[in-house]
């Protein structure tokens, strides 16, 4: 493939400016919502919520972040199949926003409808944007893993922006000015990507693997059948034809989602006709799913289990001189704002990692993928230990300080770092090239995997009986140390495999 000559962006091909702030706004959208998702549901009638258990909101927030993640697959699959990566970026990014604006109309009676569109969007963004990372660049350009560490920044920039805008507006303004920023914020970034794309390279633009003539038609009548289908139960379901339980639901679908990822990477290693070489780096792929998986059940309590411990046991009381309360008329510190301290750790440290490597591997010290997945657990999981001190204290009747959430996010923000840039760029540089967006679609399924373990964890951490909090999170932090070990155990038979396939994919 030939790189797009402008390197205008920080030393970098162009699209990835496009891709940057296209990204950047997407995830204002995504997490601001997010943010809000279990406080609203968890939150009275009274005040305007939808008043579920803490068990109920936990796991319609694991279905949901398990859903805009699983969607990934078939969003990777219409891209190297019908419509590119570059068509499916831009329509994924249309449903997204129309998803926004139907919360924002009506929360109440439309909650979940808009949360489908935008879960629908997502899984037809999210992977082929990732995908097309990559793509920008030349099969051994040495500058792809800092590319997507600087990719990753955006994405945290514009997680920053929206904890920020929603927390205020939701303290201050109420929920639906707080939801309706999210629409706002996928508005500049449908703009900027429509304006910018033709920076693009061109691998971009074409699927990978088009289908033609009558498979081309099958596909399509496939993809609406699907979506008829799709529009019907949600039909059935808003005028309680059908009645879903949540927490059955959620166990079902972890399952489900488990096994897809099992039989659709066993169909590409089995069936994808693939070289030994492309076996190998699937091995090694294989091992870094696996820690994707089991490290995001963890990380992913940030919007819910402790979102919930920000809002119901840290003191948020601000003091009578303090700049929030003299400027802006604030008593206390936005529940939501808590989830700051990860965006902002992340855009300080994010170029400290991205130099880390580079120069490691310059020293000869190049840890491989699977090595640096297994510390960012580990260190995860760290923080998890601090949560079990904390929430002693709230067993005991006590509001704790800040510092304990803070040093928590700090903690799960060098796990991430540690991991997830890593892993986008192992899945990039590791996936088959003809099977790139499908690959990425899998990849992502294991985020969608532990989002919605992730959910159905934190429903076990209701406000109600705080005195089992404990021991939650050091069985947290325990089993996820214990993946940890084992997955850096099997690391140095996956060097082999990465280094034996990434030496001859030139061959491919």
């Amino acid at each position: 493939m030939k790189p797009s000559i402008d390197t205008s962006f920080f030393g970098h091909p162009g699209g990835l400016r496009t891709l940057f702030f296209t990204e950047m706004w997407e995830r204002m959208s995504y997490y601001g919502m997010r943010a809000l998702l279990v406080l609203f549901m968890t939150a009275s009638l009274q005040t305007q919520g939808l008043g579920f258990t803490v068990a109920t909101a936990g796991a319609i927030y694991g279905l949901y972040t398990g859903a805009v993640y699983f969607l990934g697959l078939p969003g990777g699959w219409l891209a190297d199949r019908l419509i590119g990566g570059k068509q499916a970026v831009w329509y994924g990014g249309l449903i997204i926003f129309a998803g926004h604006v139907v919360l924002a109309i009506d929360l109440q009676n439309l909650f979940f409808v808009g949360l489908i569109l935008v879960a629908s969007g997502t899984g037809l963004l999210k992977p082929n944007i990732s995908a097309m990372v990559g793509q920008q660049y030349g099969e051994n350009d040495g500058r792809r893993d800092s590319g997507y560490a600087l990719y990753y920044m955006g994405i945290n920039i514009g997680s920053l922006i929206a904890y920020l805008v929603t927390g205020y507006l939701q303290e201050n303004w109420g929920w639906h000015y707080a939801f309706g920023a999210a629409a706002v914020g996928m508005a500049i970034g449908l703009i900027q990507y429509y304006f910018s794309n033709r920076t693009l390279s061109a691998e971009s633009v074409a699927p990978a693997n088009a289908y033609q003539g009558v498979a081309r038609k099958r596909a399509w009548t496939g993809v609406l059948v699907v979506v008829a289908a799709a529009i019907a139960v949600i039909i059935m379901a808003h005028m309680g034809t059908i009645i879903i339980e949540p927490v059955a639901l959620a166990q079902k679908v972890a399952i489900f989602f488990t096994a897809i990822f099992f039989l659709y990477f066993g169909f590409i290693y089995f069936k994808g006709e693939l070289s030994e070489n492309e076996k190998r780096r699937m091995w090694a792929l294989f091992l870094v799913c696996v820690a994707s998986a089991c490290f995001w059940s963890g990380f992913e309590q940030a919007g819910s289990s402790l979102n919930l411990f920000a809002q119901n046991y840290t003191d948020r009381v601000l003091s009578d001189g303090s700049f929030l309360t003299s400027w802006f008329g604030m008593s206390a510190i936005p529940t939501v704002w808590f989830q700051l301290s990860n965006s902002l750790f992340i855009i300080i440290l994010s170029p400290f990692f991205a130099a880390l490597w580079i120069n490691l591997a310059k020293r000869m010290i190049d840890p491989s993928y699977t090595i640096k997945c297994a510390v960012g657990i580990i260190i995860m999981a760290s923080g998890f230990l601090v949560m079990f001190m904390a929430s002693q204290y709230a067993a005991q009747g006590l509001k704790v300080a800040p510092m304990w959430l803070v040093t928590t996010y700090f903690l799960h923000t060098v796990g991430e770092l540690c991991l997830s840039p890593v892993a986008l760029s192992a899945v990039s540089k590791l996936s088959p090239k003809r099977f790139a967006g499908q690959m990425m679609g899998v990849f992502v399924l294991t985020y969608s995997i532990g989002n919605i373990i992730a959910g159905l964890l934190s429903g076990n951490f209701d406000p109600e009986n705080v005195q089992e909090m404990p021991n939650l999170y050091l069985q947290i932090a325990l089993f996820s140390i214990a993946v940890g070990i084992v997955i850096a155990l099997l690391s140095v038979k996956s060097r082999f495999w990465e280094k034996a396939g990434i030496e001859n994919k030139a061959e491919v």
